[in-house]
């Protein structure tokens, strides 16, 4: 078990470090949503499994608060509505479920910020395009190389690393960072 835990740790920070190195994929990110929320549209985030959680995460980190407490950010997980979720899946494929409240929800001049550990979901990849057709901007997160991912989105971050654990790491840490950037650059800290 010793082992197991001193490799699963090294390899934590072995992709940590590496992460330092995407420093500008990552200020690219947060000024996107600064402009977007800026200029008052909103951020709509997506991802599946553990990357829905992510989603939820830093949904809750915008609206309510991050590091100060400050006015709401706009900023809707569109992974929580149960009920949306299951008709449309349910009446379309589940490959819809994300692309569907784009269509609904998003508005010229919004962002999409699409996680994916593979960039290969095929549900993060349609909500994508919805979001382009709708004239919004695309921000993902994503690992491995990049998967389909990187031909759908204006601005990226790829994790350096190929286990999906380690990418969720990184992405939790890209989260946070990307909340108190945004914070900074809207001048709320």
């Amino acid at each position: 078990m010793q082992q197991f835990i001193e490799s699963y740790i090294s390899k934590h920070q072995a992709a940590l470090t590496q992460l330092s190195a995407n420093a500008a994929d990552i200020e690219a990110l947060a000024g996107c949503c600064v402009a977007a929320l800026t200029r008052g549209n909103k951020l709509l985030i997506c991802g599946n499994g553990g990357s829905a959680a992510d989603a939820q995460h830093m949904a809750a980190e915008l609206v309510g608060r991050f590091v100060s407490d400050r006015e709401a950010l706009a900023a809707v997980a569109l992974t929580t509505d149960t009920s949306a979720l299951t008709a449309i899946a349910n009446d379309y494929g589940y490959d819809a479920v994300f692309s569907r409240q784009v269509a609904a929800l998003a508005n010229r001049g919004d962002v999409l910020l699409a996680i994916s550990t593979s960039g290969n979901s095929e549900s993060i990849i349609a909500a994508c395009r919805e979001a382009h057709t709708l004239g919004c901007e695309v921000l993902g997160l994503t690992g491995r190389d990049g998967g389909a991912l990187i031909n759908h989105c204006d601005a990226l971050l790829v994790a350096p690393s190929d286990e999906t654990a380690h990418i969720q790491e990184c992405h939790i840490v890209v989260i946070h960072l990307l909340c108190g950037l945004i914070e900074a650059g809207l001048g709320l800290v």
